[in-house]
């Protein structure tokens, strides 16, 4: 599907890693050269054509991305990535809002970008982390929340979509009863946002962060959403040009409102102005046809893979475009090269999510991550070189 819009598909290559990065259609390699080669300006500095083309552009995309998740205007913060936007969430809003015993609710299967920073303000301030527990597939239960809930809890921060073993949380029961119980709601939509329609006010989330290069679009873009009221109380943790209306030699600053608050220096203008045409795109393809044909795919590749009996599944019953697997008495990294002498694209390794080792009971796991852009015949050529009798005598 759409494989024609990929330039690096011409290469015969089979790229299986999609959650961590997904490949670029050329329309986006366009839009940014466009962008350089036509009007490289500054944004929200020029009073010149273009330099006002660029604020044009740049403000397009986040009203594109602010329809894309059913936000308002003002509510969407670009940053880097992910991790950027989820470190301004934990230590531009909870480091003040959080006081010393306060309790933040993960799981292990969290990414790093979702644990980290929350073990820097347990460190510095004295907040508890405490972890909502899996159930027999790894996955996160609403009655398992109810349980986890204490009366110190004043945040849940939970993947919609976990990067291993691609769980899909019911997260907007999760959100309803947090909300009864006066607790804030954290997403991490890494894995969700590119795959499925997400509607931030029906889902009536307080914050979400997600990042672009998941999703066909730049590395270096990300998203920040907030609810206005809770962005307005958030401290930038930049701060500089672009972010006030003026300063004065005493000390006073009139500073901007959201979300240009939080946007100080100079952002990724191109990153920006492509990721709004890559929202365009996804939007003709339809989120709902992504996620219905990554879910037959997904079941393409389990039934094929069962076939295998060395092949360990990890994730069987989960519902995503994520499959985590080794071949049994084969290192994951070491199968990883083994694939790619055959240009077939997997992740190998804990995929930054290194206490999922105490759920699983394992550290390194393979991971299919699949895409719109795949197909059954890529599954078939993974699958044949899997089947390969000589498999081991070719690693070692």
């Amino acid at each position: 599907m759409y494989r024609d819009d990929f330039e690096i598909l011409d290469d015969q290559l089979i790229y299986f890693d999609n959650g961590a990065t997904t490949l670029k259609p050329r329309l986006l390699i366009e839009a940014v050269g466009d962008y350089y080669n036509h009007y490289s300006a500054n944004a929200h500095r020029g009073d010149y054509d273009i330099s006002l083309k660029v604020d044009e552009e740049f403000e397009k995309s986040r009203f594109r991305v602010s329809e894309f998740i059913g936000a308002n205007h003002n509510e969407v913060i670009f940053t880097s990535n992910t991790t950027d936007a989820l470190n301004k969430i934990v230590l531009g809003y909870f480091a003040n809002y959080l006081d010393q015993d306060d309790e933040v609710l993960i799981t292990t299967s969290e990414h790093a970008s979702n644990v980290l920073p929350w073990f820097e303000l347990a460190k510095n301030k004295g907040i508890k982390v405490s972890y909502i527990p899996l159930d027999g597939n790894h996955k996160v239960t609403l009655d398992n929340v109810k349980k986890s809930i204490t009366r110190k809890t004043k945040v849940i921060s939970l993947a919609h979509i976990t990067n291993v073993i691609g769980d899909v949380r019911p997260m907007k029961e999760i959100i309803a009863f947090a909300h009864l119980n006066n607790i804030l709601v954290i997403i991490d939509g890494a894995q969700s946002i590119p795959h499925m329609k997400i509607d931030v006010k029906d889902m009536d989330v307080d914050f979400l962060a997600f990042s672009a290069h998941k999703m066909c679009g730049p590395t270096g873009v990300g998203v920040l959403y907030g609810k206005y009221e809770l962005l307005k109380q958030m401290k930038p943790l930049i701060v500089g040009g672009g972010m006030n209306g003026s300063f004065e030699a005493n000390g006073e600053v009139l500073y901007n409102e959201p979300p240009h608050f939080y946007e100080a220096g100079t952002p990724n203008i191109a990153g920006v102005i492509g990721f709004g045409k890559v929202i365009e795109y996804l939007d003709k393809i339809g989120m709902d046809n992504i996620h219905n044909y990554e879910l037959e795919l997904r079941h393409y590749a389990l039934e094929k893979l069962k076939e295998i009996p060395e092949i360990i599944i990890y994730n069987e019953k989960s519902e995503s475009a994520i499959i985590a697997f080794n071949y049994k008495d084969v290192f994951a990294q070491d199968l990883a090269i083994y694939l790619n002498k055959y240009h077939i694209c997997v992740r190998a390794g804990n995929h930054c999510a290194k206490i999922l080792k105490d759920e699983i009971n394992i550290k390194n796991t393979c991971r299919l991550s699949f895409y719109f852009y795949n197909t059954k015949e890529e599954i078939d050529k993974l699958i044949e070189v899997l089947k390969n009798p000589h498999l081991k005598d070719e690693i070692i």
